[in-house]
């Protein structure tokens, strides 16, 4: 890939592509750890990826993109979407290259996100969720600073380093003298780390979950076309799976890879967030916990190694309470 084709913001994300973030996020990032965790007799190798910096993965796309750009780039900043996680990992690598960072947050967002994202130097500016639009709220934000949109999903750079977990994932059941095919069970908002995953794990059989309500990419999937949430002000405690819509970008590649899907209900999502914390140890936001959570439901059938995305842990300390208390 040459150097132009490189910086095109057009460009299709690659496999390829995330080897070489796989290269830039392994320089300042140290693997999260791959966890065994036992269930209904089985185990289950959960990617603990609430234990990066912002608590996260969406910090290995934000650090692709944003490293990515030139210093002309740089100087004119970044601007990005996010309820939150995809916040904080834009707002770290700003911060970490010296370059401003504007991020569009919803109203009803967690509170320790909204506070984390302005203790890394980042602006925010927050729109309401349901009734306004954020990407439109970006573009002109955009318009106005001329700084570079690094999209929460929606960006080759960005898919290319969600999918760097998933080559962590292979590299470490390798060291413990796992082989074989693997089944990758991801969370899935827009795409972005379930696209990364498909280009990055070939050979795996991939599989998403979804909270109700906020089944767009399973429902689009089953139409063969892009359909919307048909009720944004559905309720659910996932806030960093409240998608609109799924992207072209993200669609083209997940239509032609995963292989099953699961919708998932709050009291299953918050069964899952107590195991974990039960047997791991570890704290895991609602949205984090949605593969899981297909899993111990029994919606998914495991046909490999199954590998579970934990996927963040930024959670508010009233809701994780009222989750895992068993009020969902």
């Amino acid at each position: 890939m040459t150097e132009q084709e490189l910086r095109d913001p057009q460009r299709s994300p690659s496999r390829e592509g995330v080897l070489r973030a796989m290269a830039k996020v392994a320089e300042i990032l140290p693997p999260t750890p791959l966890l065994p965790l036992e269930a209904d007799g089985r185990t289950l190798w959960c990617k603990a990826e609430m234990l990066q910096p912002i608590g996260a993965f969406k910090i290995r796309g934000a650090w692709h993109r944003i490293s990515d750009l030139s210093d002309e780039e740089r100087q004119r900043g970044v601007v990005g979407v996010s309820s939150g996680n995809h916040a904080q990992g834009v707002a770290w690598a700003a911060r970490r290259l010296g370059i401003p960072a504007i991020i569009v947050m919803p109203e009803n967002a967690p509170k320790a996100k909204i506070e984390a994202t302005r203790a890394l130097g980042a602006e925010v500016v927050l729109y309401q969720r349901p009734g306004q639009d954020r990407d439109a709220i970006a573009a002109e934000l955009v318009a106005r600073s001329g700084g570079t949109l690094v999209h929460a999903f929606g960006d080759p750079w960005v898919i290319e380093g969600q999918g760097t977990l998933g080559l962590e994932a292979e590299t470490q059941l390798k060291a413990r003298g796992i082989g074989g095919p693997i089944h990758l069970i991801s969370c899935c908002g827009g795409g972005g780390l379930s696209g990364g995953l498909a280009l990055a794990c070939p050979e795996a059989t991939l599989s998403i979950a979804e909270p109700e309500g906020w089944d767009d990419v399973i429902r689009s999937l089953a139409a063969g076309e892009i359909v919307s949430v048909a009720d944004q002000h559905h309720p659910t405690p996932c806030d960093a799976l409240q998608t609109p819509r799924t992207y072209p970008i993200n669609f083209d590649i997940l239509k032609k890879r995963v292989s099953s899907s699961a919708v998932v209900t709050p009291a299953e999502i918050a069964a899952a967030m107590r195991l974990v914390f039960e047997k791991l140890h570890l704290v895991v936001e609602p949205g984090g916990a949605a593969a899981l959570a297909a899993v111990l439901s029994g919606k998914l059938e495991l046909v490999a190694t199954p590998v579970v995305t934990l996927s963040g842990g930024n959670v508010d300390w009233d809701t994780y309470q009222n989750m895992v208390g068993g009020v969902a």
